[in-house]
């Protein structure tokens, strides 16, 4: 892809600025369409939404997922204070089994079980990766089967690589804000990108709604 020279010219300031302790704020970004983009969790009425752009087979966002996700779910999502959107694309070449799982879980989603297999994906990442095999579809029919689904309806999805162009959609959307790590999020009108833990995203929530913040654009899905 096109976004691979990008790519890993980020990933090396990205982690240059890890390294000097520097913000991971790297620039201000306008929010997230109000299009019914991706996949969301959480009130319709929480005061800001977290729009995370990741790629199923990042190591990175592996590790966003299974350590710091479930805090934020718990802390901020539940809670109310949040609302979470995932925004999934193949940011990385080499990410071969990448536009697969996005497949398999736009297919769980079908039947109300995106998250469901959002999380096993994640959780499952080193089995199925492009590094593990090169037919990752019997692993993600058993996460089918496991996460209680038609894996008969599923697998006729799966196979007719229904919804395939959902990513190609949210990679456009991250052009548009000139996104090229994953994982990153845009929290306000704030693009971290990187690995954050949940300090960092909760610093963000409470910069988005707090006082000082600039006046709210008018978004039709809140």
């Amino acid at each position: 892809m096109l976004l691979h020279v990008g790519v890993i010219a980020l990933a090396y300031a990205w982690r240059r600025n890890r390294q000097d302790g520097e913000p991971l704020i790297i620039e201000r970004a306008a929010a997230v369409p109000s299009s019914p983009m991706g996949y969301v969790r959480g009130s319709p009425d929480a005061p800001v939404e977290i729009v995370e752009f990741a790629d199923f087979e990042c190591p990175g966002c592996g590790e966003f997922a299974t350590q710091v996700e479930p805090e934020v779910r718990t802390r901020l999502i539940e809670t109310g204070l949040a609302r979470f959107r995932f925004l999934d694309f193949q940011v990385n070449e080499s990410h071969r089994n990448s536009p697969m799982a996005s497949v398999a879980a736009a297919c769980a989603n079908d039947q109300g079980k995106f998250w469901e297999m959002h999380d096993r994906i994640f959780a499952g990442q080193r089995d199925w990766s492009s590094v593990a095999t090169q037919n990752p579809k019997p692993i993600f029919h058993g996460y089918a089967r496991a996460i209680g689904i038609d894996a008969n309806d599923w697998e006729e999805c799966f196979d007719a690589r229904r919804h395939a162009d959902e990513a190609i959609t949210h990679a456009r959307e991250a052009g548009r804000i000139s996104l090229r790590y994953t994982p990153s999020f845009v929290i306000g009108d704030q693009l971290l990108a990187g690995g954050q833990s949940f300090d960092a995203i909760k610093a963000a929530v409470d910069l988005a709604t707090g006082p000082s913040r600039r006046p709210a654009r008018s978004r039709s899905d809140q």
